[in-house]
C-alpha cells in the first residue's frame, strides 16, 4: 500500500501529516512501514539532524536503469518504532524514472507513505510528486479550508481519493464545503494545536507524538 500526501498550497502541513501517519501505520504493521521524503522536510519535522550529504531518491533516481531496485533500500535511515525514512537525496529528481520509482514503492510489503509536497498545476510535464500520487493506491490532498487553495486543487495536475483537511479557528469553510468542491470525501480533519506545533518545533514529534495527531490522522490510514 502506498499513501502519497500532497499540497497545492505551501504550509498546508504536508509533512507533519505524512510523518505522524508514517508512525501510526509503522506501530501498527508487523514490518514496520517507510516514508518517503520527496519534499526535503521530513528529515526535519523527525526530529533527525541534517545531513547534506546523505544520498537518497535523487540521487537513486539519477543513476538511471542500470542501478538495482534493492539499491533504494539501501538508501534507508532507520529511525525507530519501526519506523524507516527514505530521504530525498540532493539535486533535481529526474522525471523520467518516476514510474521505475512508483513500481519499487509499490512492491514494498511494508505500507509506504510519500511526502510529495507541493503539486503545481498547470505544468507541462508532471513533476516526481504527481507521477507517484497518480500511481499511489491512496492520493491524499492536504489542504486548509482556504479558498484559494481549493481553487488551485481543482486545477491540480492529479485528482485526490480523498482529502487530509488541517482545521484552523476563523476559517469560513467546512469539510462539507470542501467536499462539495472537489467532490471527494474528507478522510480525516487534522486539528493545529499548540501541542503539535510544540512537538514539530521542538524535533520530537516521532519521540512523542501526540495523542490528538495520532487519533486524527488514524482516519486517513
Amino acid at each position: 500500500m502506498v499513501v502519497c500526501c500532497w499540497s497545492v498550497k505551501g504550509g498546508a502541513g504536508t509533512t507533519v501529516v505524512a510523518t505522524a501517519l508514517a508512525i501510526v501505520l509503522a506501530r501498527a504493521a508487523p514490518g514496520g512501514a517507510l516514508l518517503v521524503d520527496l519534499a526535503g522536510d521530513a528529515r526535519a519535522v523527525a526530529g533527525l539532524p541534517d545531513d547534506p550529504d546523505a544520498p537518497g531518491v535523487s540521487d537513486w533516481l539519477r543513476e538511471g536503469p542500470q542501478v538495482p531496485a534493492d539499491a533504494l533500500a539501501r538508501l534507508e535511515v532507520p529511525v525507530g518504532r519501526g519506523l524507516a525514512l527514505l530521504p530525498r537525496g540532493q539535486g533535481p529528481m529526474v522525471v523520467d524514472r518516476a514510474a521505475a520509482l512508483s513500481a519499487v514503492l509499490a512492491a514494498d510489503p511494508r505500507p509506504v507513505v510519500v511526502d510529495a509536497g507541493l503539486l503545481c498545476g498547470g505544468d507541462a510535464v508532471p513533476g516526481i510528486g504527481s507521477v507517484v500520487a497518480a500511481s499511489a493506491s491512496e492520493s491524499l490532498l492536504v489542504t486548509r479550508p482556504c479558498f484559494l487553495a481549493l481553487r488551485r486543487a481543482l486545477v491540480a495536475p492529479v485528482r485526490p481519493s480523498a482529502v487530509v483537511l488541517v482545521v484552523e479557528e476563523g476559517r469560513a469553510l467546512t469539510a462539507r464545503d470542501v467536499e462539495a468542491t472537489l467532490g471527494v470525501p474528507v478522510r480525516a480533519e487534522v486539528s493545529v494545536t499548540a501541542q503539535v506545533a510544540r512537538a514539530v518545533d521542538a524535533g520530537v514529534l516521532l519521540a512523542r507524538l501526540p495523542r490528538s495527531l495520532e487519533r486524527e490522522v488514524r482516519g486517513a490510514a
